[in-house]
């Protein structure tokens, strides 16, 4: 039997997604806890993977299991293993055809960022900073030039594993709610590093550094060294794979609504 979970993460205590060596991953701790649940080793298979101090909204896995309970029997049991910043939200049998990478036909992800005075303290690790005023309209108007298919190199880490640098990037949202700022990101498919590169740009932008054209610049040099610094990780969110509605899993969207 193939299931799907829904998992959600604070990834500020992790080294990101990725099993590693240290054991300090998200996947890490999440294959133990369904190990002790489920009696019998377990790997999974995820939709998208994240950074270190990168926070998962709703991360979608799957793995086979010859164990069969109920749907809710291993959403508890699995939680009563896991760290308080882990917990699996939904699970759903699905065909074996599915498969929490490839069937998914795009993914979403939000990077919140605090624009005042003062560093963040109560949101420490869970929004990225700026003190600087930020203009939303040339933000907007620089983000315009990433939109549709296009070689990426300029945004990928030298680390990247992606075999094509080439992306297909929907409309980019920003709007702003008091001091906080949303950054909102739909691809295909991203690079290592892609959406944090990318706000160091529009970072840039927003406050005056560089003119919005300048983003299409960086884009055509399709060279790291065009662009901005890597931003920081804390404010970045992986919102969730698009699947086609014929799998049956939960829906999305309202799973982000208590960001600012």
């Amino acid at each position: 039997m193939r299931l799907a979970l829904g998992i959600t993460y604070n990834g500020q205590a992790y080294d990101g997604w990725q099993s590693q060596p240290s054991g300090r991953t998200v996947q890490d701790h999440l294959e133990s806890a369904l190990q002790r649940f489920a009696t019998v080793p377990v790997s999974t298979v995820c939709a998208g993977r994240t950074d270190a101090g990168v926070h998962g909204v709703m991360q979608v896995v799957h793995f086979d299991t010859d164990l069969r309970r109920e749907d809710f029997s291993w959403v508890r049991g699995t939680n009563t293993f896991l760290p308080p910043d882990i917990a699996v939200q939904w699970a759903r049998p699905v065909p074996d055809a599915f498969h929490a990478r490839n069937s998914a036909r795009a993914r979403r992800y939000a990077y919140v960022l605090l624009q005042a005075p003062v560093r963040p303290s109560v949101e420490a690790g869970r929004v990225g900073w700026v003190f600087r005023p930020l203009d939303g309209e040339a933000m907007r108007e620089a983000a315009a030039y990433l939109v549709g298919e296009h070689d990426f190199t300029s945004f990928r880490a030298s680390s990247c594993q992606s075999p094509t640098p080439v992306k297909t990037l929907a409309p980019v949202h920003i709007g702003q709610r008091g001091p906080y700022w949303r950054f909102e990101f739909q691809a295909n498919a991203f690079l290592h590093h892609m959406i944090r590169n990318i706000m160091g740009c529009l970072v840039h932008v927003g406050q005056g550094s560089r003119p919005p054209g300048w983003m299409r610049e960086v884009l055509q040099a399709r060279s790291r060294d065009a662009a901005a610094p890597t931003f920081s990780p804390d404010g970045l969110y992986f919102l969730g794979p698009v699947y086609d509605p014929g799998w049956g899993l939960p829906a999305q969207a309202a799973a982000y609504d208590w960001l600012p």
